[in-house]
Order: C-alpha cells, then sequence, then structure tokens
C-alpha cells in the first residue's frame, strides 16, 4: 500500500456568514441561496402559548377582565392586551410559529405591533417572496 501525498493535518474551511441578533439571541445568517434548517422561535411559541391560555382564562369566566388577569400574572395590562392579539393570528400562521417555518421577519417584537384580524391580510402581511407555506 502505498501513499500519494501526506495528509495535512489541519484542515482550514471558510464558510461566509454574518451574525445578526434576532429576539434578543445572536444568529448566523448565511448567504444567498444557501439553506440552514429552521429552529422554533421558542420566545414566539412561549408568548403564543401564553396568550391562548390567557384568552381560555378569560373565556371560561375565571377572571372578569383583562385587567383584573393582568393584576394576578402580576403583568402589565397593555403588555397583556397587545401579547393577547397573538391568539388572533391565522391558523396557518400559527401552525408556522409552532414548526418554526416562519418567515424571518415574523419575530415577536414585529407581531406586537397592531395586525390586521382578517386571516387573508395577515398572511399577505407576513409572507415574504419565496414563502408559500402560510
Amino acid at each position: 500500500m502505498t501513499r500519494g501525498a501526506p495528509i495535512p493535518e489541519t484542515v482550514t474551511l471558510h464558510v461566509p456568514f454574518r451574525v445578526v441578533k434576532r429576539g434578543g439571541r445572536k444568529e448566523m445568517q448565511m448567504p444567498e441561496g444557501a439553506t440552514q434548517p429552521r429552529r422554533t422561535d421558542n420566545t414566539l411559541v412561549k408568548a403564543l402559548a401564553r396568550a391562548f391560555r390567557w384568552k381560555r382564562m378569560l373565556e371560561s369566566g375565571e377572571f372578569a377582565s383583562i385587567s383584573e388577569l393582568a393584576e394576578r400574572e402580576g403583568i402589565a395590562f397593555t403588555y397583556m392586551a397587545r401579547l393577547m392579539r397573538l391568539s388572533l393570528l391565522a391558523p396557518k400562521i400559527v401552525d408556522a410559529i409552532m414548526e418554526g417555518s416562519q418567515p424571518k421577519s415574523v419575530t415577536l417584537a414585529n407581531m406586537m405591533d397592531p395586525f390586521p384580524l382578517d386571516w387573508k391580510e395577515q398572511r399577505i402581511r407576513f409572507l415574504q417572496p419565496g414563502t408559500s407555506d402560510i
């Protein structure tokens, strides 16, 4: 058995990427055309869970108002009201968030801004070019 060339001890690999902040965390952003597996945005998933939990508590009659619930949870009324709007998202958008397949622009910070109540308008607003899954 013969060897043609010696095996180098060091291999250098250059991967172009940049680091961006997303949801208070740092994330690697790959160059155009590169695919990277999407991870679930835990902050957004937790916010969705809280919104639906609070909605269920209000609908069940456990609390008479958002003010009463906010006081009990130790959260500002305005924050709770903005977060509860997430329970009005289109089911396909909620599913995409839970699967981690939502567009990168769908972050908790962006979702806290007012958005249309019509599900079709929501899909148009949150849809990015190249994403047809929501």
